[in-house]
């Protein structure tokens, strides 16, 4: 993928207002769903292209928004029903009050995400004291400080040095970082370039990663019956992709510009969740999958980066109803 979550938050804010200006959102009982280019959320196009919106009469209309952060403060902002983001994006506007809910998971980074370092370096413990190139506060950032406290070591162990990914990518290509905190394809590149490998991914931590699908409660209201259709194509979507990953490719794969055999690698380091793995994620549990564990999780990193206060309590903005529903028909 070549424009995943945070590397999409480069592109000018002002696309992703454009976006809205060419799907403007409609007062009918239509459910906007906000969406932008990550592997478990470019799968929505795979229900509406195999027809599983109109299967269950969802009434869905798939609002693209090139740059992902913007999607996020057009969810908070009232301009779109729901939204695919990440939990750890989630976190603030739940502090901030958002009349929303998680009502979906839709995936969890199973090695999409990834700690690079040089071809020197061979343990963690080669990597104390060096500098990792890392955009501070991201989910390369959480994943490597994860990565970090999993062997034995913290993040005063090693120098943190802001940059975006795509440029911690070629610092580290370039030799000018021994390390960085990347996902794919910059993963795929620097292993192309024979410059380096990786020390962690997000296949080592299940459950650290979590995207949701964030609904603002006055649409829940509104257009319920729209909802649990909607879910009930994920789920359909899902086994879709699982049984034709190569169709499923050249499917996704136009929307982000790349050939379906580029797209597939990325694809596979997501995994998908149908309806058994949402139930589990949305229930009470120390289990990795599940959403309580991850807000406890990443709210402790999110506090220590003052980017909140403290960390909410999930069953104020988890609501498994939806996917229960969707199950129950």
């Amino acid at each position: 993928m070549s424009l995943l979550r945070q590397l999409i938050r480069k592109i000018l804010p002002v696309a992703g207002l454009f976006t809205l200006a060419l799907h403007p959102i409609p007062s009918f009982a239509q459910v906007t769903l906000g969406l932008s280019d990550w592997p478990g959320w470019v799968a929505w196009y795979v229900a509406e292209k195999e027809g599983y919106f109109k299967k269950y009469g969802a009434d869905v209309k798939l609002v693209w928004f090139p740059d992902y952060m913007t999607s996020v403060n057009a969810l908070s902002a009232g301009q779109i029903d729901a939204n695919c983001q990440a939990l750890i994006d989630t976190l603030s506007p739940v502090e901030k009050g958002v009349p929303a809910k998680v009502i979906l998971v839709t995936d969890n980074s199973a090695g999409n995400d990834a700690l690079m370092v040089n071809n020197s370096i061979r343990s963690f413990s080669e990597l104390k004291g060096k500098t990792v190139g890392v955009e501070i506060g991201s989910i390369e950032n959480y994943l490597a400080a994860t990565a970090l406290k999993m062997n034995g070591m913290s993040e005063k162990d090693v120098n943190f040095v802001n940059m975006s990914t795509g440029d911690a990518a070629a610092a580290l290509i370039a030799g000018k970082v021994p390390a960085a905190g990347v996902w794919n394809p910059w993963i795929q590149r620097i292993e192309q370039h024979k410059a380096g490998h990786a020390l962690f991914t997000s296949s080592s931590a299940p459950g650290l990663i979590p995207d949701v699908v964030y609904a603002r409660n006055a649409a829940l209201a509104a257009h319920r019956k729209d909802f649990v259709a909607m879910t009930k194509a994920w789920f359909d979507a899902v086994k879709f992709i699982e049984k034709n990953p190569e169709k499923a490719a050249e499917i996704m794969a136009p929307h982000v510009g790349l050939k379906p055999q580029e797209y597939a690698l990325g694809l596979a380091g997501t995994k998908l969740f149908g309806a058994q793995l949402n139930l589990q994620a949305m229930s009470k549990g120390n289990v990795p999958v599940s959403l309580y564990k991850s807000t406890a999780d990443t709210a402790a990193f999110l506090v220590a980066q003052k980017a909140i206060t403290a960390t909410p309590d999930p069953a104020s903005f988890i609501d498994a109803s939806i996917v229960k529903a969707a199950m129950a028909h």
